[in-house]
């Protein structure tokens, strides 16, 4: 990236951070910002998540790692990651129409994971979201061995888990990430 992408998604960053108090309390963005400046990686990431439509936020800090933790906090599953299967396998095992990506290996390319169930959750106690879309979620491998993944949604103030063929792909369901600076 360069200096003024850099100082352009700190701007966006901040802007996010202050407007959202209530996902970080007791949190100092000059902290955060010093911490992100010092590392062009995870800038990159974060950059990505923009780009996808994530919409990035701090939602926690580690104490014990020194952390700090953002989720994608846009309304409804970023935009630029929805249309994706869960995984490669579940990709390349499609015959006809099969999707461009899925949701593991594009991810990886970002530098983020999947949220697990828990931490999709912890989410929803922030805010509402993913009121008309859906997310895919880490799925436990003996799942994934049977051939299913994990989505999650919020519907009528509820936080549902639902399972699907681990190729299936729909308009309306992407993946959120989280990154750990």
């Amino acid at each position: 990236m360069e200096a003024n992408q850099i100082e352009e998604l700190l701007k966006t960053l901040k802007s996010r951070f202050e407007k959202n108090m209530k996902r970080h309390k007791d949190l100092k963005w000059s902290k955060i910002q010093a911490k992100l400046e010092g590392n062009i990686k995870k800038l990159n990431s974060l950059n990505e998540m923009e780009i996808t439509g994530g919409e990035p936020d701090v939602v926690d800090h580690d104490k014990k790692t020194a952390e700090y933790i953002f989720y994608d906090c846009s309304a409804e599953s970023p935009k630029g990651r929805r249309s994706v299967c869960y995984d490669r396998e579940a990709q390349e095992s499609r015959k006809e129409h099969r999707p461009k990506q899925n949701a593991i290996d594009m991810a990886a390319s970002i530098g983020i994971d999947l949220l697990t169930e828990e931490q999709y959750r912890q989410l929803q106690e922030l805010d509402n979201f993913d009121l008309k879309t859906s997310s895919w979620i880490k799925t436990p491998p003996e799942i994934r061995k049977l051939g299913g993944a994990l989505f999650c949604d919020c519907r009528y103030g509820t936080v549902f888990v639902y399972h699907n063929g681990a190729q299936s792909y729909y308009a309306a369901r992407g993946f959120r990430g989280l990154l750990r600076v």
